[in-house]
């Protein structure tokens, strides 16, 4: 966007219209000018004519001096410094790059001179990919030294985004790729090949020459990025051992130019080259620095506008071609899906939801594989905490792993590159550096055998989880419940293909499926255990925590997995006693839903059509029981501390309680005196006791013990209702008269 308000800006450039002519137009007007050149012993007969612009003046000159002219003409010395100082002091136009580039390839002077003109090419706008090619035809001549040709190939790197239209550059892709077997200038044809390499130019005769030219020269970084290039293209072709080093970067070797560039748009429109790049200067390696998204045009956008109304280009005429480009509605991926060519930056897919549409479409695996290896190469090469080099780059990679996550809830699906990222990366995380990315990765994990994630997974995170902030552990059960979530979603939404396939295929995907998901479980329930004691049973990480069982204890009517598992006492009983009433409501229902899950298991048990061996056996019944019977004598039947047989319960000897010295110790849990219900009990008395009399909670029995009840209903305890209404036997009739409004 902001080249195209600069092309936009051109037009107030305080330029003349003369400027603007083409080369040819400068020769016609020119040859009364070069006639009094004719003796170049004599510089006082440039001044002859004084209303030529000094830069048109030098162009006609530098075409039509002879070949090898002297460095000492004073003529040549002149001319030359106008073209220098206008360069700098506005840039060049199209045409005059394109005058300046023939005569400086042409090889009529010396190396000194062809240098000093390619280091002005400074353009203003565009440069035309005409200017590219007619360049190119000069390089197969040879007339220029092998210096000039490197300079010039810095040159079109650091001016490769400011070409108009690359498809005819793109048509001299042979013509580079013959330029690598010159030492010299290899380095800069791989750099200029990585940038224009597009699917249909990667071919097997390629590929070999490549390996051919790495075994001769070494594992050169050039050479290695443009490798890595074809890989990301064709994965088959490309073995992995190729890359030994993960460091595959280019030399920047165009500061002159973007310095240059950046000083004339400052000068011209007042804006800060450090605040507003002109070009993408970036290395390849920070390709996905541009927020990954596509391109908006190979061109300029002015140019583009002017092109289209031009040519008006109809793509229905060619269906064997759709540039993404012009990608921009649904019905036009439908209409062309059959014809769609992938951009060549593969990671641009991960912005465009049109195109992420036709990844989670297409069976071509090669698409995968190239995202995949761009992906782990990104991740290698930009990880800010496995690299001291990159934190700098914090925000950025930020920004990055934003568009990935993006892309990964869109298609429902995550990338195994980024699984293996996490492994990777994930014993040198500090947990702080871009959290809320990493721990949404983590929710992202394909499905996969949970016994083979524990070394890699669970190590690092247990050792960041008891040793950080509360905040932190909340984070990382929230990031573990997500991850539940999207295995049991993608589960059930394989249900679908149950009917197309065998029944041993079936069981043996649940039977993987079931394993794994007890195994996070109980990882979950010993992480949350020991969290809960470390943090002195936190309302606030209780919440977390229950809310991932809450998703447990639904697993088999929601999500048709054949699994009930039982959450650990050192769960279950910091909630019961909690001093929070929305954490015993939540548990209370819960254990509801526990209860509806085993029944319903039992009666698909029972059932003729069951196809599904269920993991539930009795020790799983009886945990259950014991809970229940926990709950029951501490909120209704007062008698928890005798009832209570869970190993790790409260059950209490009476001598104990009594040298306690607690009054009515029997009824401290209940619904009236548990420390999460008793507010509410005091409320209630305030509501139908005279306004003079102080609260006392021991009047709560009787018909008020069923008032009181309806009270706690009312102050939507749903929870509390449905488990006392499913697990508590009791003959109750709502009495005709009822004490004030206490709704």
């Amino acid at each position: 966007m902001k080249r195209v308000a600069a092309a936009k800006k051109q037009k107030n450039i305080p330029i003349s219209s003369s400027k603007q002519t083409g080369i040819s137009t400068w020769i016609a007007n020119g040859s009364k000018s070069t006639q009094e050149h004719k003796d170049h012993e004599t510089p006082s007969n440039e001044e002859t004519d004084c209303t030529q612009d000094p830069l048109e003046e030098a162009l006609v000159f530098l075409t039509k001096i002879k070949d090898r002219t002297s460095l000492k003409n004073e003529a040549l010395q002149k001319h030359l410094l106008s073209v220098e100082k206008i360069a700098q002091e506005r840039g060049l136009t199209p045409e005059e790059i394109d005058a300046l580039l023939n005569i400086a390839l042409s090889g009529k002077f010396a190396e000194v001179i062809n240098t000093r003109l390619l280091k002005n090419l400074i353009p203003i706008s565009t440069i035309t990919e005409d200017s590219i090619v007619s360049a190119v035809s000069w390089l197969c001549v040879g007339k220029c030294s092998r210096n000039t040709q490197v300079l010039f190939l810095k040159w079109l790197i650091a001016m490769y985004d400011l070409i108009d239209h690359k498809e005819k550059v793109n048509a001299l892709y042979g013509f580079f790729f013959n330029f690598l077997q010159d030492e010299k200038l290899c380095p800069f044809v791989c750099h200029v090949l990585y940038l224009l390499t597009k699917r249909e130019n990667v071919k097997p005769f390629r590929v070999r020459r490549l390996l051919d030219l790495r075994s001769k020269m070494g594992s050169e970084a050039p050479l290695q990025a443009l490798l890595l290039m074809y890989k990301s293209f064709a994965p088959s072709m490309v073995a992995s051992n190729v890359f030994q080093s993960t460091k595959m970067q280019f030399k920047n070797s165009e500061n002159q130019w973007k310095t240059a560039i950046g000083n004339i748009k400052q000068r011209i429109y007042g804006i800060s080259p450090t605040s507003q790049p002109v070009l993408a200067f970036q290395p390849p390696k920070k390709k996905w620095n541009s927020k990954l998204m596509i391109p908006e045009s190979n061109s300029n956008s002015d140019y583009l506008a002017q092109s289209s109304t031009a040519n008006c280009i109809d793509f229905n005429s060619h269906p064997e071609f759709f540039p993404v480009q012009h990608l921009q509605t649904f019905s036009q991926l439908l209409e062309n899906i059959h014809c769609l060519e992938l951009p060549s930056q593969i990671g641009s897919v991960l912005g465009n939801h049109l195109l992420l549409h036709y990844v989670n479409c297409v069976t071509d695996d090669v698409v995968y594989q190239r995202m995949y290896y761009w992906l782990g190469q990104t991740f290698r090469e930009e990880c800010p905490w496995t690299k001291i080099e990159n934190q700098k780059y914090e925000l950025e990679f930020k920004e990055f792993l934003d568009t990935v996550l993006e892309a990964e809830c869109f298609l429902q699906e995550g990338f195994s590159s980024c699984e293996e990222f996490l492994y990777r990366s994930l014993p040198f995380w500090d947990g702080c550096c871009c959290r809320s990315q990493v721990l949404q990765m983590i929710s992202w994990i394909p499905l996969s055998s949970f016994s083979e994630m524990k070394p890699y997974l669970c190590k690092p995170l247990t050792q960041l989880f008891f040793t950080s902030s509360l905040y932190f552990k909340c984070s990382v059960l929230e990031s573990l419940r997500e991850l539940l979530l999207n295995w049991l979603n993608w589960h059930f939404l394989q249900a679908d293909m149950a009917a197309e396939l065998n029944a041993g295929v079936l069981n043996t995907s649940v039977s993987s499926l079931v394993n794994s998901i007890t195994e996070l479980i109980h990882f979950v329930g010993r992480l949350s255990t020991i969290a809960l004691h470390l943090e002195n049973n936190s309302a606030f990480l209780m919440h977390f925590v229950l809310d991932f069982y809450e998703i447990v204890c639904d697993m088999f009517q929601k999500y048709q997995i054949p699994l009930l598992v039982i959450p650990p006492a050192g769960v279950f009983y910091p909630a019961l006693l909690s001093m929070d009433s929305v954490t015993v409501d939540q548990l209370c229902h819960i254990m509801f839903r526990y209860r509806t899950n085993l029944i319903a298991a039992k009666k698909y048990l029972q059932s003729k059509k069951a196809s599904l061996q269920i993991k539930f056996n009795r020790q799983i019944c009886q945990e259950y029981n014991q809970y229940i019977t926990s709950m029951v004598g501490c909120l209704w039947t007062s008698n928890v501390f005798q009832m209570d047989s869970h190993p790790q319960g409260i059950y209490m000897e009476p001598g104990v309680l009594e040298k306690t010295s607690v009054q009515e110790y029997r009824k401290a849990l209940n619904i009236v005196y548990h420390p999460a219900f008793t507010g509410y009990a005091i409320l209630f008395m305030q509501q139908i006791q005279s306004e003079h009399k102080i609260p006392d909670i021991k009047l709560i029995q009787g018909k008020r013990w069923d008032w009181y009840l309806e009270y706690l209903y009312s102050q939507e305890l749903q929870g509390l209702k449905v488990f006392i209404e499913s697990s508590i036997s009791r003959v109750f009739r709502p009495s005709q008269t009822k004490p004030g409004n206490y709704q």
